[in-house]
C-alpha cells in the first residue's frame, strides 16, 4: 500500500496526538463549558455530578472486574499483559514489587471498603467471602511493615467494622469476625519487627520466619511512625494491647528525637536512634504520613498527646519548610531549617487535605493551586518537580491519589465548584491516558504516555474512591460528623464509645479543652462598589490564583483569560509568619535570655503558667487557625498546650509603658462623626436606620503610642493637629485598598482614611496614609477590645517624623457605625462625612461602649495572644 513506507512518520504523529489529546480536548471543553460563576455553580447541576459519578464508578469496576478476572488471587493486575503478579520470587532485592506484594491477594483486601463507598453490598459480601476463603498470611514473603499495615491490616479492619456493625447496610448476619481474626494473625506476624533497642521497627519482615539475618536497620519516618491508626485500632477491637503499645512507642521514639527547632528527619537507624545523612525533612516521601497520623489518631481516639505533636510539628513545618510566599513547601535541613532541595514530590500533594482537616483552609487552597497547575500542564502529576528550574525531573504517574484526595477535602470545606472542575479534568485524563483493555495502567512517562504494566492497588482503594466521593453529594460519608478517619491508604476506621479510653480526672483538670472545632471557611470577597459591598467569588478569582500559575509557568488558557479583569491586579503574596520566637522585656529593649528562670519568676500552675517577671523569658508565638490572633505555645522551656493559660503578673510591664509615654497624650479620644442630611434623598435610598444614627454619632477611639497628638487644643508651639482641625476632617475610604496595606492611587490631603485591621502593621497603614497626604488613619478593629496600637522603636525611627499624622483604633461596633454613615453618604442620602475631635476629656457615660474584658489579654505588636490573661 502506498502509505506503508510512511508508517513511522504516521506513528509519531499518532503518538503526539495521543499525548496531547487530553490537553487539546480539555482546552476546548473548558472554553465552552467552564464559565466562571460561583453563584450559579458554573453549570454543575445535580445531573452533571451524577454523570461524573457514574463515569467514575464505571472506571473503578473496569479496573476491579479485570483484576478479579485475570489476576485474583494474586496481588496485582498487570493490565497490559492481562494477567496477575505477586512477589518477584526470582529477585528478592526487587523492593519495588516485594515491599507491596506479599502473596496475600493485596488488591482485593485493599479495595474492600471502596465497595462500601460505591454502595455495592453484594460485591462487598462476595469480597469478604473471597478473602476468608483464599487469603493466608503464613507465606514465605518479606513485605514492608508499613505497606502491609496500611494496605492489608487497614483493609481487614475496615472490612470487619462494616461487616460486623449492625443497623447499617453492609452488616453480614453470617459473619463471625473472620477478618478481625486474620488481622490479629497478621499483627502478630508483624510484631517481631519492633524488637529493637529503640522500639523503632525494622522496615521489612518475613511473614513466616520473622526478621531475616542481615536485614537493614535503616527505616524512614513515615514507615516507622505511621502505624498507630491500624495497630491501635487492632488493639482496641481485640483487647490485645501489644499492638497499640508498640506503635505508640515507635511514634514517640521518632518525635522525642526531633531537632531543637521541632523537625524530625527522613531516615533513622532503628538500633541507635541516630538520624541518617542527609538530615533533611519536608512534607513528602519518607515522612508525609507521620504528620497525618498524629492528627488523625487524635481525631479518632481523642488522645491529646497526638494533638500536641501535630500542633508543634505543624508550626515547625510552616515556619521552616513553607516558602515566604506561602505556596511552596521545600525540603529543609532538620537542624537549621535551611533549604536543602528545591524539588517537590507528588506524595506531598496530600498536605492540602491534611491542612483542611486541621482547619487551615487558606493555606490548603494555595498549595493545592500549585498541584492543580502541575496537573493541567502534564495531564497527570509528575513524581518529582524542580521548583527552581520549573521542570519535572521524574515523569512517572502511577495513578497516585494524593492530589484528588486534597481536592475532595477542599470541596467539602469550601463547596466551590472549581474543585468539581478539577475532579472532572482528573477523571477525563485517567480515562484517556490510563484506561486499557484489561484495566488501568500507571503512566511511566507523562510526556509520551508510555504505560506501565502495573495497576497499583491504591488506584482503586484511594484515587477513584476520593474521586467518587467528590461527585457523590448524597454519600453518607460526606455528611458523617463522627470521629471516622481515612487512613493514609484511604481505609475507613472508626471507634465507638466502648473502644475509647476515658480521660482521667487529673488530665481533664490540667487540660480543659477536649473538643477542638475548626474555623469556617471564609470565601474570597471582592469589593465591587464604593459603598463597600462585595461579591463572594470562587477560588480562581483570588488575586493569588494567577500567582500559582506563574510559579509553574503554565500558559494561560482561555478560561484563565476570562477570569482577568481590567481593574484587577497580579499579587505577589506575602504571608505572615506562622510562628516566631521573642524574648520578652518590660521596656521593649533587647535583653539577654534567662535560660533557666526560677519558679518565682515563671511558675507552673494546674491550668498553665504564671509570669511574675517577663524579662528574658523566651516565648514561641503561633498563629491561631481561627484567625483571631496568636497563642503562646512555649514559655521558657515549658510547652504550652491547648487549654493552658499563661497569666501575666508583672507590674513593671505597665509601669515601664507609662514612663516611656508622653503623659499629656490621651490614650482614649472622643470622636464625633457628622454629615449633612438630605431628607428627599433619604426616602429614595430606603435606609432603615434612624436619621440621628447616620448624621451625628459620638464614639470612643484609642490612640496609638506612635504618631502625632490627637487633640483639638493647639500644641505648645502654636501649631494645630491636622487630625483634629477645627470644623472637622473629611473621612474617606478606598474600596481598592480596604486594609490600607499598599500605596494609594489617589491623594487625600488633610483627610482621614478609614481602613480595616489586618494585612500589615499599624505603622505601615499610617505610612501609606502619610504618603497619600492624609492627616491620619482610622483603623476598624476586628473585635471590641480596647487597645492602643504600638510599634517597635527601631521601626518608628526608620519611619521618620510622624508628628503630622495620627492613628486611632475604633472598636468593631464603633467602626460599623462609621461604615453605615459612609454607605449612606455614598448612596446619596448624606453629604460628606466629617470627623471632629472633642476638646473635653473622654466622657463615655452616655455612649454605649462595650466594657473591657475582665480577662484582659496581652498584645504584641498589635497581635492578641489569646491564651494569655493579664492579672495586673
Amino acid at each position: 500500500m502506498w502509505w506503508a513506507k510512511f508508517w513511522p512518520e504516521y506513528l509519531v504523529v499518532l503518538l503526539v496526538g495521543l499525548v496531547n489529546a487530553p490537553r487539546w480536548i480539555w482546552s476546548t471543553n473548558a472554553t465552552e463549558t467552564h464559565v466562571p460563576s460561583p453563584v450559579k455553580g458554573r453549570g454543575w447541576t445535580l445531573q452533571r455530578k451524577l454523570a461524573a459519578r457514574e463515569k467514575t464508578r464505571e472506571l473503578w469496576y473496569h479496573g476491579y472486574d479485570h483484576y478479579m478476572t485475570y489476576a485474583f488471587p494474586m496481588d496485582e493486575l498487570t493490565p497490559l499483559s492481562c494477567s496477575g503478579q505477586g512477589p518477584d520470587w526470582g529477585n528478592p532485592k526487587n523492593i519495588a514489587s516485594n515491599d507491596v506484594a506479599g502473596n496475600f491477594s493485596l488488591t482485593l483486601i485493599d479495595v474492600i471498603d471502596t465497595l462500601v463507598v460505591l454502595d455495592d453490598r453484594e460485591g462487598f459480601e462476595l469480597a469478604v467471602k473471597n478473602i476468608i476463603n483464599w487469603v493466608s498470611f503464613d507465606v514465605n514473603t518479606k513485605p514492608q511493615v508499613f505497606e502491609t499495615t496500611i494496605r492489608v491490616l487497614g483493609g481487614l479492619l475496615s472490612g470487619h467494622q462494616f461487616a460486623s456493625q449492625t443497623g447499617q447496610t453492609f452488616h453480614l448476619p453470617w459473619y463471625r469476625g473472620e477478618l478481625l481474626d486474620m488481622a490479629h494473625d497478621l499483627g502478630k506476624r508483624l510484631l517481631p519487627a519492633f524488637a529493637t533497642p529503640t522500639g523503632l521497627p525494622y522496615a521489612r519482615i518475613n511473614l513466616r520466619h520473622g526478621i531475616m539475618k542481615g536485614e537493614t536497620v535503616e527505616t524512614c519516618t513515615a514507615g516507622a511512625g505511621s502505624l498507630i491508626l491500624e495497630f491501635a485500632t487492632l488493639s482496641r477491637l481485640t483487647g490485645d494491647d501489644r499492638f497499640e503499645k508498640a506503635a505508640h512507642k515507635a511514634f514517640f521514639a521518632l518525635w522525642n528525637r526531633k531537632s531543637d527547632i521541632g523537625l524530625v528527619g527522613n531516615t533513622i537507624n532503628t538500633f541507635t536512634g541516630a538520624w541518617t545523612s542527609p538530615v533533611i525533612t519536608g512534607i513528602g516521601a519518607g515522612i508525609d504520613s507521620f504528620y497525618e497520623y498524629a492528627l488523625k489518631w487524635y481525631i479518632l481516639s481523642g488522645d491529646i498527646e497526638f494533638l500536641d505533636v501535630w500542633e508543634e510539628a505543624y508550626a515547625a513545618i510552616m515556619r521552616y519548610s513553607r516558602a515566604a510566599d506561602g505556596f511552596w513547601y521545600r525540603t529543609v535541613n532538620m537542624n537549621s531549617g535551611d533549604v536543602a532541595y528545591f524539588t517537590v514530590d507528588s506524595l506531598s500533594a496530600f498536605w492540602p487535605g491534611l491542612q483542611v482537616l486541621a482547619g487551615d483552609v487558606q493555606s490548603a487552597i494555595r498549595l493545592h493551586l500549585i498541584y492543580w497547575n502541575l496537573w493541567r500542564e502534564h495531564s497527570g502529576l509528575p513524581e518529582v518537580y524542580d521548583t527552581n528550574y520549573k521542570k519535572a525531573t521524574s515523569h512517572q504517574y502511577p495513578l497516585r491519589p494524593e492530589f484528588i484526595e486534597s481536592t475532595w477535602y477542599l470541596y467539602r470545606a469550601t463547596r466551590d465548584p472549581f474543585y468539581l472542575d478539577v475532579g472532572e479534568r482528573v477523571l477525563f485524563d485517567l480515562i484517556t491516558r490510563s484506561k486499557v483493555d484489561c484495566g488501568l495502567a500507571g503512566i511511566q512517562d507523562l510526556r509520551t504516555n508510555k504505560r506501565d504494566d502495573r495497576m497499583e492497588s491504591f488506584a482503586l482503594s484511594e484515587t477513584l474512591k476520593y474521586l467518587y466521593l467528590l461527585f457523590d453529594e448524597e454519600n453518607a460519608l460526606n455528611s458523617d460528623d463522627s470521629n471516622y478517619v481515612f487512613t493514609t491508604e484511604g481505609h475507613i476506621l472508626s471507634l465507638d464509645k466502648k473502644n475509647l479510653k476515658p480521660v482521667s480526672a487529673a488530665r481533664r483538670k490540667l487540660r480543659p479543652i477536649d473538643n477542638h472545632q475548626c474555623p469556617a471557611y471564609k470565601p474570597f470577597l471582592r469589593v465591587t462598589d464604593r459603598a463597600g459591598s462585595g461579591l463572594v467569588q470562587g477560588i480562581l478569582h483570588r488575586p493569588d490564583a494567577e500567582y500559582a500559575r506563574s510559579l509553574v509557568e503554565v500558559t494561560p488558557t482561555v478560561n484563565d483569560i476570562n477570569m482577568w479583569s481590567p481593574n484587577g491586579w497580579c499579587e505577589r503574596p506575602r504571608v505572615d509568619l506562622y510562628s516566631y520566637e521573642v524574648i520578652l522585656s518590660h521596656n521593649g529593649k533587647s535583653v539577654a535570655e534567662d535560660i533557666s528562670p526560677s519558679l518565682l519568676k515563671l511558675g507552673v500552675l494546674s491550668d498553665g503558667f504564671v509570669l511574675q517577671n517577663i524579662t528574658g523569658i523566651r516565648c514561641q508565638i503561633v498563629r491561631r487557625l481561627d484567625g483571631t490572633g496568636y497563642d503562646i505555645r512555649k514559655v521558657g522551656h515549658y510547652p504550652v498546650r491547648s487549654g493552658h493559660v499563661v497569666y501575666i503578673n508583672d507590674t513593671s510591664l505597665f509601669a515601664a509603658l507609662d514612663a516611656g509615654q508622653d503623659t499629656t497624650k490621651r490614650t482614649e479620644v472622643l470622636l464625633r462623626f457628622l454629615a449633612d442630611e438630605d431628607p428627599m434623598l433619604q426616602v429614595q435610598t430606603g435606609m432603615h436606620k434612624e436619621p440621628s444614627d447616620l448624621t451625628d454619632s459620638l464614639l470612643v477611639g484609642y490612640t496609638s503610642h506612635f504618631g502625632g497628638e490627637v487633640s483639638a487644643k493647639p500644641f505648645s508651639d502654636g501649631r494645630a493637629s491636622r487630625f483634629a482641625r477645627q470644623g472637622g476632617v473629611v473621612v474617606h475610604r478606598d474600596s481598592e485598598n480596604t486594609q490600607g496595606c499598599r500605596p494609594y492611587q489617589h491623594s487625600y490631603p488633610d483627610s482621614v482614611l478609614l481602613v480595616h485591621r489586618g494585612g500589615c502593621t499599624f505603622l505601615e497603614k499610617l505610612l501609606y496614609a502619610r504618603a497619600a497626604s492624609a492627616a491620619g488613619v482610622l483603623v476598624i478593629s476586628d473585635d471590641n477590645a480596647a487597645i492602643n496600637p504600638t510599634a517597635n522603636k527601631d521601626e518608628i525611627e526608620v519611619a521618620g517624623d510622624l508628628s503630622n499624622v495620627a492613628l486611632v483604633l475604633l472598636p468593631l461596633t464603633a467602626g460599623e457605625v462609621v461604615v453605615d454613615m459612609l454607605n449612606y453618604a455614598e448612596q446619596g442620602g448624606l453629604g460628606q462625612v466629617r470627623m471632629l475631635v472633642e476638646d473635653d476629656g473622654v466622657d463615655t457615660g452616655h455612649i454605649p461602649v462595650t466594657p473591657k474584658d475582665p480577662n484582659r489579654i496581652l498584645y504584641i505588636n498589635g497581635h492578641p495572644l489569646q491564651n494569655t490573661r493579664l492579672l495586673v
